[in-house]
């Protein structure tokens, strides 16, 4: 196979993967199965880059579905979602903000809903709709935590190479609506919230950093968070005064499994990577590949999983182990990058930085291309999902390792025409990373 149909056959295997997916199905059918008779009426609240194909799935079964009696009110459904990744609604609110720095319209939305969510009462359903970039998406410090200050120290553990589920440790306890904060909020009312998965495992208190889930971390987990990565004296003053005072007892810990506040709340994970790895999958047997999907749940330094990734592929170029050629070798998860040097500068993502490093260790391997990009269309802070390279790579733009030096993957891929641009797909299950191997010649 040509390079052209190995990169044209990884980017339908990648469509086949965001088709999957997409929330809008999923939501629909959830929803079908709820008796909305029981209710007197119903708020919409949520946050996440998945926020608008969510929202307007509800809408078009509460709009247009709902029973005789039920009420759906304008302005009782508000949504916050990253800039850009907006679209139009009848009745739910879809409220543009910061990603993945928070902002003052993030915050300002976060406290609408925040209100919203204590006006429902016993007889009323809540449906919170949280999907990947919740946790930036709702921010309202508690005191004395300011917003600015909840950016630095969120710049502070991106720089560090903290993942996911350490960051929202540390959110969880300096937020009034994450880590189950937002159930307290509602209850007694009936809580459904339907959650998008972007977090390996899958875990309801991890996504969005938990707003209506029990919540298991502490202060003292939240403070390990910092110390273990070296920041806990640069965090901001009133980040390290709040956290001390929970871990003295003197403020309440974020709710626990077990508390009553949960008995009427339940969390179902309606999309995962998973899913979408095993619906790659199947998309690659079509077109021809042999497939083995590795693991959904990769985590750990970029550069390194590329390397790994890259061992894998010439293995089996050279000996048909995992997989023979035509193969396709699929993974999944989230990786982090750990600024150093002069990084600071370059411009790029976690996607992007795999398939560069990928690309080095690979050079001069034929017929194989490299695939990896964000489900939910954006890598980092740039408009790129991710980037593709293949085996003649480093001859089209010797420089590799020195972009890589200054984590500058974005413009190495620029010069090449190999950026992976889709645009807002309103949906995030994580990453989708794609090798391919031609049949051998």
């Amino acid at each position: 196979m040509s390079a052209r149909t190995l990169r044209k056959h990884a980017r339908a295997i990648f469509d086949a993967a965001l088709a999957a997916a997409d929330p809008s199905r999923a939501v629909e059918r959830h929803l079908e199965r709820i008796d909305f008779s029981r209710f007197q009426s119903i708020f919409v609240l949520g946050a996440g880059k998945a926020g608008a194909s969510m929202a307007r799935a509800c809408e078009r079964v509460l709009l247009w579905d709902r029973p005789p009696g039920l009420s759906v009110p304008a302005g009782t459904g508000l949504v916050n979602v990253k800039y850009g990744h907006a679209a139009a609604t009848y009745r739910i609110e879809l409220n543009e903000c910061g990603h993945p720095e928070p902002d003052e319209r993030g915050r300002n939305g976060a406290e609408r809903i925040a209100a919203l969510a204590a006006q429902a009462q016993r007889d009323d359903l809540v449906l919170c709709l949280i999907s990947g970039g919740a946790s930036a998406l709702l921010p309202l410090p508690a005191p004395p935590v300011t917003l600015e200050e909840k950016r630095e120290l969120t710049r502070l553990l991106l720089a560090a190479g903290a993942d996911i589920h350490e960051m929202n440790t540390v959110r969880k306890h300096l937020s009034r609506i994450k880590g189950g904060e937002l159930a307290r909020l509602a209850a007694p009312a009936r809580v459904e919230s339907l959650l998008l998965s972007d977090v390996v495992g899958d875990n309801v208190d991890v996504i969005g950093s938990g707003p209506t889930a029990p919540d298991g971390s502490t202060f003292a987990d939240a403070a390990a968070v910092l110390k273990r990565y070296g920041i806990w004296r640069r965090a901001p003053k009133a980040v390290r005064v709040r956290i001390e005072t929970g871990q003295r007892g003197e403020i309440p810990e974020t709710p626990k499994p077990g508390d009553a506040i949960f008995r009427r709340v339940r969390n179902t994970v309606i999309g995962s990577n998973r899913l979408a790895l095993t619906a790659a999958s199947a998309r690659a047997r079509e077109l021809g590949y042999r497939t083995l999907i590795l693991s959904s749940e990769v985590v750990g330094e970029t550069r390194e999983i590329a390397r790994m990734h890259a061992a894998i592929l010439r293995e089996a170029a050279h000996t048909g182990h995992p997989v023979k050629p035509p193969a396709c070798i699929i993974s999944g998860g989230e990786t982090t990058v750990t600024l150093k040097g002069d990084g600071t500068d370059g411009r790029g993502g976690r996607n992007q930085e795999f398939a560069l490093a990928a690309a080095i260790d690979i050079a001069g391997l034929p017929n194989a291309v490299v695939f990896s990009a964000g489900t939910d269309g954006t890598d980092g802070p740039t408009d790129a999902a991710g980037a593709m390279a293949d085996g003649a790579t480093l001859a089209r733009n010797a420089e590799a390792r020195s972009y890589l030096d200054n984590h500058d993957s974005y413009r190495y891929f620029e010069s090449l025409g190999d950026l992976v641009k889709t645009g807002p797909t309103h949906t995030n299950v994580m990453d989708v990373r794609i090798m391919l191997l031609g049949a051998v010649q």
